[in-house]
């Protein structure tokens, strides 16, 4: 069923406000565009009575149980004590990003690293008023190749996101703080300078051609939620579980594992499609490919 604005009812939101770009603004909704819902979830049991553990919340000085209406957020300050603060008061912080977000620049999508990368989120217009002014600010971005930096509280956290068009819609990506990100150095500074001979890297380049394809996220599972499956059913069913799979260890003689690795490819490379129309290669190319396919031959 849609909504009255012609929308189709979407997920609830995790945060509504305001998007908002110099003098230009319009109401959004936010909601997380990931989801572990259909993840695998133990609870944890009695072993001898196969009875559910339940956890009590508890004065941690008398062990009596505390009520949810006397439970509050404090925080321990240097001398032990506790600074108490009640939820009326942390919904009130003074922040503008509490109920906007306002995108403070653009910067191309390169310039920032993948590994600042968090949390993605979906943003969509909230109503139909502000629909036009929310497709202005998505076909800007689009049509510059420019990304938008902006600030958000979510889950009593100021955020940093990265504003991108995605399809219809804008995609915010949560970033890191930069003194979140662990100094690379510190596990790669000892990592050895090493010269890869020309006919290792020739073997290895030919096993990464014969494997490459197009990404396709619909091609992977979590093959660990799915073993946690097969776990479960064998024991419902009484049957022994599944063995691990054998373990891969270092290799020694790496040329030796570069040649079998070729050989083993060789046989899964795919045949050209019958009725698709061959390109000539020039003579230069064929000489070119004539060459490399000798070193390859002469290596393995």
């Amino acid at each position: 069923m849609g909504s009255v604005w012609g929308f189709a009812m979407a997920p609830r939101a995790n945060w509504k406000g305001f998007l908002k770009l110099s003098l230009v603004s319009c109401s959004i909704a936010l909601v997380q565009a990931t989801s572990s819902k259909d993840r695998v979830r133990f609870n944890i049991i009695n072993r001898e009575t196969g009875n559910r553990v339940r956890y009590r919340q508890v004065d941690a000085e008398t062990g009596d149980d505390v009520p949810e209406e006397d439970r509050v957020k404090g925080y321990k300050t240097a001398d032990g004590s506790y600074v108490l603060l009640e939820p009326e008061e942390l919904d009130e912080v003074a922040l503008e990003s509490t109920h906007t977000i306002e995108i403070d620049s653009f910067v191309p999508r390169k310039d920032i690293d993948e590994i600042y990368l968090d949390t993605p989120y979906y943003l969509f217009p909230d109503d139909e008023v502000g629909t036009e002014a929310f497709a202005v600010i998505r076909e800007a971005m689009r049509s510059t190749a420019l990304v938008g930096l902006a600030r958000a509280v979510l889950h009593n956290h100021e955020h940093v996101l990265m504003l991108e068009p995605f399809d219809k819609g804008i995609k915010a990506t949560a970033l890191r703080y930069a003194d979140e990100i662990r100094d690379a150095k510190d596990y790669f500074s000892e990592i050895g300078d090493v010269k890869v001979p020309k006919d290792m890297l020739e073997l290895a380049e030919h096993i990464l051609k014969t494997k490459r394809g197009h990404f396709d996220m619909s091609k992977y599972s979590d093959r660990y939620e799915d073993a946690l499956k097969a776990l479960i059913k064998a024991k419902q069913a009484g049957q022994p579980a599944p063995k691990l799979p054998a373990q891969p260890s270092n290799v020694i003689n790496l040329m030796d594992a570069l040649r079998r690795s070729v050989k083993s490819e060789r046989g899964s490379d795919a045949a050209p499609q019958r009725g698709k129309t061959r390109v000539r290669a020039s003579a230069a190319a064929r000489k070119r490919g004539a060459a490399k396919t000798k070193r390859l031959k002469r290596a393995s």
